[in-house]
C-alpha cells in the first residue's frame, strides 16, 4: 500500500475515532452544583430540593446536581446571582429581588398576572429569559412559589394603609409600595430580620404567606395585613455557558424537572390556607382591609410597583407590562 493510499485510509478512521470519543465524553454524566439562597429544608428551598431529586432520578447517567445547601452557609444570598453569572455556581434558587442589580427587569415578575406556564405561551418567558441571558449570562429554567402572595407583617397595629413613623425591612420587591405608604425603609439580609424585630430596629417586613414560622419570625411578629399583594417568585437559573455545554438529552432532563417544579401551584394554595391557621395559632393577628379600602390597597401596590419598574427600565418596562398584564 502506498503512503498516499495509507493516508487516505487512516484519515477517516482517525476522524471517526475522534468523533466517537467526543460523543462518549458528551454522553458522560455531567455533575452540576446547586445552591439555594434560603436555608436548606425551609419553605423556599424545599421545592428546589425536590427539583434536584427529580433531576437526579430521571437524569441518571446524564445529569447529576450536587446540592451544596443554602441560606448563607454556602455564600451571601445576595451574591448568588453573581456566582451564577460567573459560573462559580451552576444552578441557583433565588428570588429576583436578590439580583436586580444584574437584571433590573426581573422586578416585574412579581407583578405578573399569569402563571409561568402561561408566560411560556404568550412570549413573556422568552422575553425575560433573553434579558437574563444577555445581562446575567444565565438561562431561566423554572419558577416556584408563584401562588404565594406577599403580605405586610408588623409588630404594631395600623388602622389604615399608612406606615408613617414605621421602620420597615424591605427588599426591592415591595420597596416602592411601602415607601408610598410613608415607611422608613431598612434593608437587611433574611438572617438578620429576627434580631432587627426583637431589638426594634424595624417594626415590620414584607414576606409571603409562607415561611414566617419556618424562620421563627412568628415569635417577634404580632400582625399580618390582608389582603395579600403581588406574588412570590423564586427563580431557578443555570449559568448560560454551562447550559450551552449540555447535550439535548441533558437539557431535557432539566426541562422535565422544571416542568415538575412548575406544577406545585395547587400545593402552595393549600399551604397558604394552612400557614394562615398556623400563624393564628402562633398568636399573629390579622388586620384586614376590605371592600373599597382593600381594593385600593392592592391597586396602590400594583400602581407603585409598575411605576418603579418602568422608571428603572424605560425601554423594556412598557413591553413587560404589556406581556405580564391581562387586558
Amino acid at each position: 500500500m502506498t503512503k498516499k493510499m495509507m493516508r487516505a485510509f487512516v484519515a477517516p478512521v482517525i476522524l471517526l475515532s475522534v468523533s466517537v470519543f467526543a460523543d462518549r465524553l458528551q454522553a458522560q454524566e455531567v455533575v452540576l452544583s446547586g445552591v439555594s439562597a434560603f436555608a436548606q429544608g425551609t419553605t423556599f428551598s424545599t421545592n428546589f430540593e425536590r427539583f434536584i431529586k427529580k433531576a437526579n432520578e430521571i437524569g441518571k447517567g446524564k445529569v447529576k446536581i450536587n446540592y451544596r445547601g443554602g441560606g448563607g452557609k454556602v455564600m451571601d444570598p445576595f451574591q448568588l446571582g453573581d456566582a451564577i453569572r460567573t459560573g462559580v455556581v451552576d444552578i441557583g434558587n433565588l428570588p429576583g429581588a436578590f439580583y436586580t442589580k444584574l437584571v433590573p427587569e426581573v422586578d416585574a415578575i412579581k407583578l405578573s398576572q399569569f402563571t409561568i406556564a402561561e408566560e411560556r405561551k404568550n412570549g413573556a418567558w422568552a422575553y425575560m429569559n433573553d434579558l437574563h441571558e444577555r445581562k446575567m449570562n444565565a438561562h431561566h429554567l423554572a419558577r416556584q412559589k408563584e401562588c404565594a402572595p406577599f403580605h405586610l407583617y408588623l409588630t404594631k397595629p395600623i388602622s389604615k394603609p399608612d406606615l408613617k413613623g414605621f421602620k420597615i425591612r424591605v427588599t426591592p420587591i415591595y420597596r416602592a409600595f411601602f415607601a408610598d405608604m410613608g415607611a422608613n425603609l431598612v434593608r437587611t439580609a433574611p438572617g438578620e430580620v429576627y434580631t432587627a424585630l426583637e431589638r426594634g430596629t424595624v417594626d415590620g417586613y414584607g414576606w409571603p404567606t409562607q415561611g414566617v414560622l419556618d424562620l421563627g419570625w412568628h415569635e417577634v411578629t404580632k400582625f399580618r395585613v390582608d389582603p395579600g399583594f403581588y406574588r412570590a417568585s423564586v427563580e431557578v437559573l443555570i449559568n448560560l455557558d454551562k447550559w450551552k455545554t449540555l447535550n439535548a438529552a441533558q437539557k431535557q432532563v432539566l426541562r422535565d424537572a422544571s416542568a415538575f417544579l412548575e406544577t406545585t401551584c395547587q400545593e402552595d394554595e393549600a399551604t397558604n390556607v394552612a400557614e394562615k391557621k398556623r400563624q393564628a395559632n402562633a398568636g399573629i393577628k390579622t388586620i384586614t382591609f376590605s371592600g373599597r379600602e382593600g381594593d385600593a390597597y392592592v391597586k396602590r401596590a400594583y400602581d407603585t410597583g409598575w411605576a418603579e419598574v418602568i422608571k428603572a427600565n424605560p425601554q423594556t418596562g412598557p413591553k413587560l407590562r404589556e406581556l405580564l398584564s391581562k387586558k
